[in-house]
């Protein structure tokens, strides 16, 4: 992994957590508009899509040496795809996405592109797009690219010998999260409008938090994973990263569905409509306290300074907030067996697995002994999971956490550790968001403010099976009052 640091640059300063900043680097050119803005005025002809898109490439090629977003660019079928979206607009078609470019994980099947992973090795073009991407496609999107994922997702970091390191526009020393980095990067530096990452333990969530972005983790089965069924044993989910929560909502509208070979089918959703809706007056529990991860961790004081003000913004917003102790119980119990045997299920698909980090080599023998009778006990755990911390909300209808214990850590801080510390790093770090997963419930990261130093920090709104739009709905009232999509990164 690489642990060369450029000049570092940093974020702003900030009086209040979600208000203005001090100070703040202007970047070199305004970012490309939101995914909304974007679909308005290809709709109103103000713009087109090959100007759109030849600007996300523009400016994706200019900062790659800095941000390091993406693995792989479609630029002539992206700009040929563009081309063909003019036409079908000045003949009158109408699409939600028609001509925007967005982006997606690589660890998404493009048609036509390697679907690396974050892995090193020649791995063959994938032969069709995975569902989401045809969703996408169905909806006029232009995918320009596939960002950066640290291999196989393990991490909340984008790092790795394959790719490099995938720093944060925000101060370029330090990560922008992870698994989703590269996603998270490329919208908070405005290349894209917005763009798909996956949660398998936080990996939408973190990266949104630690790059001042709204990203939404929905209900599993709310997007599909196809053509995996069940991805990760059903830990991991796709889900959208945008700058504010009408993209966010619009993005995982375009792409909600399931595939005819798809487990997990969820009753639809009217995510952009949420985002319209007043959320009414809700009861949230305030948890401090995360699940046992045996590290002691617990939140940061600015992180903790940064969620509580958010807790009073809520609370002035006429909302009853109050402290409460979710019954986690043993869930990394359940957790460690399905995420060590997905890691392995996804490792041995490798055509040279000794091209793996080693600490990947060391998860997939986990996970191999963990198969089996342990793991399909641990997801038979789900359902007395879900009585007991759903008893939660019976008394409150939203669960408000931080996203993360910690801020940003720099680039290169999880180098030359074994796999037993990094795991007690990145859980001391992130032990806030992966109890969803094991759940399947939806979670909403929403940007909380800044350090002191200026790093972006978040908070999470959390809610039972199928809450998406309540979630969505008490996201788009906090936007509204704080307005968070104001501030921007130097780079």
């Amino acid at each position: 992994m690489s642990s060369a640091e450029p000049t570092e640059q940093t974020g702003p300063a900030v009086r209040e957590p979600g208000r203005a900043p001090r100070t703040a680097a202007a970047p070199a050119a305004p970012p490309l508009p939101g995914l909304a803005e974007s679909a308005r005025g290809l709709a109103d002809a103000t713009t087109t899509s090959t100007a759109l898109v030849a600007d996300a490439l523009a400016r994706i090629e200019a900062t790659q040496p800095t941000l390091n977003a993406f693995r792989h660019l479609r630029t002539e079928a992206a700009l040929a795809e563009a081309a063909e979206a003019d036409r079908r607009l000045a003949a009158g078609e109408r699409l939600p996405l028609l001509g925007v470019p967005v982006a997606v994980k690589d660890d998404t099947d493009v048609a036509g592109l390697p679907t690396h992973f974050g892995c090193d090795g020649e791995l063959p073009p994938a032969v069709s797009d995975s569902e989401a991407v045809r969703r996408l496609r169905a909806a006029g999107a232009v995918v320009v690219g596939k960002t950066n994922s640290c291999e196989l997702g393990q991490w909340p970091f984008t790092e790795g010998p394959a790719f490099g390191a995938t720093r944060n526009p925000w101060n370029t020393a330090h990560t922008p999260g992870g698994s989703s980095g590269g996603s998270a990067a490329a919208v908070a530096a405005g290349l894209v409008p917005a763009a798909l990452g996956s949660d398998g333990a936080g990996s939408v969530r973190i990266p949104a938090a630690w790059t001042h972005l709204v990203g939404i983790k929905p209900q599993r089965g709310r997007i599909s994973v196809h053509p995996h069924s069940d991805a990760f044993q059903g830990l991991t989910v796709n889900g959208p990263l945008a700058r504010t929560v009408a993209d966010a909502a619009l993005l995982l509208d375009a792409v909600a569905g399931a595939h005819p070979e798809d487990f997990h089918r969820p009753p639809a959703v009217r995510a952009a409509d949420a985002a319209r809706r007043d959320p009414g007056r809700l009861r949230i529990a305030l948890a401090w306290r995360p699940p046992l991860t045996l590290t002691g961790a617990g939140p940061d004081p600015e992180v903790r300074r940064a969620v509580a003000a958010l807790a009073e913004t809520l609370a002035r917003l006429g909302h009853h907030v109050e402290e409460a102790r979710p019954r986690y119980g043993l869930i990394g119990l359940a957790f460690v067996p399905r995420a060590t045997v997905g890691i392995a299920e996804f490792a041995a698909r490798h055509p040279e697995p000794a091209l793996l980090d080693p600490r990947t080599r060391s998860a997939l023998r986990t996970g191999t002994r963990l198969g089996g009778h342990v793991v399909r006990a641990a997801r038979a755990r789900e359902v007395r999971q879900h009585r007991r911390i759903g008893a939660l909300f019976d008394s409150y209808d939203v669960l408000l956490t931080p996203t993360t214990a910690a801020p940003p850590p720099r680039i290169g801080t999880f180098d030359r550790l074994g796999a037993w510390r990094t795991d007690v790093t990145m859980a001391a770090a992130c032990p806030y968001a992966w109890p969803w997963n094991v759940l399947g419930w939806p979670g909403v990261n929403v940007p909380a403010g800044f350090t002191r130093s200026g790093l972006p920090v978040g908070a999470q709104l959390l809610g039972p099976s199928r809450s998406e739009e309540r979630l969505i709905a008490l996201a788009a009232q906090l936007e509204d009052d704080l307005r968070w999509y104001e501030h921007r990164p130097p780079v």
